[in-house]
């Protein structure tokens, strides 16, 4: 399957990319391309793309990697919803499913309050886990019986 992505070339603190469309399973340093397609230079936000090729392939049944997928849009390229990108790991979410109640669609609703979930805190920790541990803080700090010195001493005099 063909891919339209990313190849970066620039040196080292200095990127910069070429548009290319490859083959999905080979490496994108392998520079075995099928056609080179523009250059992009995000330091200097330069996009430099031949449109009309990247329609061609696209027509051929290429597909667009997230980030060119969004330079493309913001180029006109082409016209389709900007795409999550992120760095790192692969994000499994969605942006349609994190969508958030606007004031508008609160109001079409009703008077109903928009709520945010948050992750329980570390201190609404089951009983039983409680148990398995140490004794409760308030057990521990809990004052203990004073005891009167003479009455150690008649306990010790009753022992011997």
């Amino acid at each position: 399957m063909l891919k339209i992505r990313l190849q970066r070339v620039g040196r080292k603190n200095d990127p910069s990319f070429r548009v290319v469309c490859t083959d999905s399973r080979k490496g994108p340093k392998s520079g075995n391309n099928v056609e080179i397609l523009g250059a992009y230079d995000p330091k200097r936000d330069n996009v430099a793309i031949k449109g009309d090729r990247v329609e061609h392939w696209i027509s051929q049944g290429a597909q667009v990697s997230d980030t060119v997928n969004n330079i493309l849009r913001k180029e006109g390229i082409i016209k389709t919803k900007k795409k999550h990108v992120s760095r790192g790991k692969k994000n499994t979410r969605t942006p349609e499913a994190e969508e958030v109640k606007t004031e508008e669609a609160v109001e079409a609703e009703g008077d109903a309050p928009v709520t945010t979930e948050e992750a329980p805190l570390a201190t609404d920790a089951p009983a039983e886990e409680e148990k398995q541990g140490e004794a409760p803080v308030e057990e521990a700090e809990a004052p203990k019986e004073e005891v009167s010195t003479e009455e150690v001493v008649e306990e010790k005099k009753e022992v011997v």
